[in-house]
């Protein structure tokens, strides 16, 4: 019987889905009500998305740790169209609205006048990821996975700018190819299988004939190196630090979760399809996952000594946390795996503050280049009216004093130093690696280098561009605006939120590891009587 919870999985999808089409009503001036009512969906986004979080840290609807499922039109599976809220994806939406509300708020100073539809495609953004993280089933995941990409075409755009454009072009064309994969690989799955379904296919990997499974795998894996694209794992994700550097700074914020999406899918199908029940087909790629994981890693931390530019660095980061996580599932612990959640969720808040953090300090280089009319990188257009209505008090050290708190905070869980989240999330993942015969492991002792090694590189990029933001003679108090403190001010307090309660925090993302590792108890609950 369908209880009203189960009914709110529906709606990170549909409520942005008709904000988003409202918007196209409106004329382009109507910005403050379009602001309005982005806001709004944003706050019920938040309210809905920490409700199913909380519900699934209580053990889902019957307190067993079952997730919760919602059938549109009550077509049950493996027909119907299934959306399952359990521990992974209840994570992943409120990581994504926590997000995407910073976003919003940051863009409120003069990013959402910047250029047509803003609002719309944000909103689209949000629905795409929703429904990603949501869908049961792979047809429908690609529906969001395009919904999500197509909005983030338009938003990479945003703000017009030589050096948008030029990212903006590699960046449509990288993720076109992975479309076409992600085509390929599906059909194949659904040649060997019949099935779209992911709780549908898992149930029948273990019977594949064997004449048919090396054609199965063939699928899988095509269909790995799309998500491995869009996770940005070395050496497909060359495309990401430029992207998200030229990209506006609160759409880089809100970019930092579209990473995760591919990690989502891969850890997804990883634990479904290839878990302890699937017969032949038992641990397939995960060598593979391990080896780029560990790579993806290392060429992240070289890429955040290398960079140049303080967006430059947080795209690399973003890199680390997925590489960190891609190289766990690749492990198969399930205790490595809830320590790698939770450093993913502090990291990407991390990452999405370290962007917003990057564009003031940036206005404030500006400024002491050229006082009088400097206001962005000569490399874009200046869009703007140069009103500083909405300041936070007038330009004083104070503005200074916050963002040099904000950045130390965002970089002290970036370079997963104590007390912060990070921290708690590395050395969780230390531990279930050297458990048990893990000590004795060479690729437990390779990782733990790798991602040691990523935490050193970041201290040492993040103390520069922390020296010459905020520790300059001739630095400039940069001019932060009421809706940039509050998106920096949240983004912040969620940090030290997580932080606070990472016991609690950490037992939900171990949890979640725990229940990725017993795939029957999602395909039960995905297929019913059906199985």
């Amino acid at each position: 019987m369908t209880d009203w919870l189960d009914h709110l999985i529906v709606v990170p999808v549909v409520l942005p889905l008709i904000a988003a089409a409202a918007m196209l009503l409106l004329k382009e001036q109507r910005y403050g009500l379009k602001a309005l009512v982005s806001l709004l969906c944003l706050i019920t986004l938040v309210g809905v998305a920490y409700l199913l979080l909380h519900e699934a840290a209580s053990g889902g609807p019957a307190g067993d740790d079952t997730a919760r499922i919602y059938n549109l039109g009550a077509w049950s599976a493996p027909f119907g169209i299934t959306l399952v809220a359990d521990r992974l994806s209840a994570l992943m939406l409120a990581l994504t609205a926590t997000l995407a509300a910073g976003g919003l708020l940051f863009s409120y100073a003069r990013w959402d006048r910047a250029g047509p539809r803003f609002h719309a495609l944000f909103l689209l953004l949000v629905m795409g990821v929703n429904g990603a993280v949501l869908t049961g089933d792979l047809f429908n995941l690609f529906v969001f996975f395009e919904v999500m990409l197509a909005a983030s075409y338009g938003l990479l755009l945003h703000g017009s700018g030589e050096k948008r454009v030029r990212a903006g072009l590699g960046y449509v064309a990288i993720n076109l190819t992975a479309s076409l994969f992600f085509l390929i690989g599906v059909s194949l799955i659904y040649g060997v299988t019949g099935a779209l379904n992911m709780a549908d296919i898992a149930s029948k990997v273990a019977t594949i004939p064997d004449h048919d499974r090396a054609l199965f795998h063939v699928g899988c894996a095509i269909l790995g190196v799309a998500f491995l694209v869009k996770a940005a794992a070395w050496p497909l994700g060359f495309w990401l630090p430029g992207a998200y550097a030229a990209a506006s700074a609160p759409v880089a914020a809100v970019f930092a979760i579209l990473s995760k999406v591919g990690v989502y899918v891969i850890l997804r199908l990883a634990t479904l399809l290839f878990g302890t029940d699937a017969g032949a087909s038992e641990g397939f790629g995960n060598t593979w996952l391990l080896a780029a994981g560990v790579a993806t890693v290392i060429f992240g931390a070289a890429g955040m000594v290398a960079a140049r530019r303080l967006e430059g660095a947080a795209g690399y980061a973003v890199m680390v946390s997925s590489g960190t996580v891609l190289a766990i599932a690749g492990t198969t612990v399930p205790e490595a795996v809830g320590g790698a959640l939770f450093y993913m969720a502090a990291s990407t808040l991390a990452a999405g503050t370290l962007f917003l953090i990057a564009e003031i300090l940036a206005r404030g280089e500006d400024v002491a280049a050229s006082p009088q009319d400097a206001v962005f990188d000569d490399e874009y257009d200046d869009p703007f009216a140069a009103d500083d209505v909405h300041e936070v008090g007038r330009v004083m050290p104070a503005s200074t004093a916050f963002l040099g708190g904000a950045f130390i905070l965002a970089a002290l869980v970036t370079v997963s130093l104590p007390p912060l989240a990070g921290f708690a999330g590395k050395l969780s993942i230390f531990v279930a690696l050297l458990a048990g015969d893990g000590a004795m492991s060479t690729a437990s002792w390779v990782l733990i280098g790798a991602l040691t090694l990523s935490s050193f590189a970041a201290l040492i990029a993040l103390t520069r561009f922390g020296v010459a933001g905020f520790w300059r003679e001739d630095a400039v108090a940069p001019k932060v605006r009421s809706p940039e403190f509050l998106a920096i001010g949240g983004l912040v307090l969620c940090c030290l939120w997580l932080s606070a309660g990472a016991a609690a925090s950490l037992t939900y993302a171990e949890k979640t590891g725990e229940w990725l590792a017993t795939p029957n108890s999602y395909i039960s609950a995905v297929l019913g009587d059906a199985e």
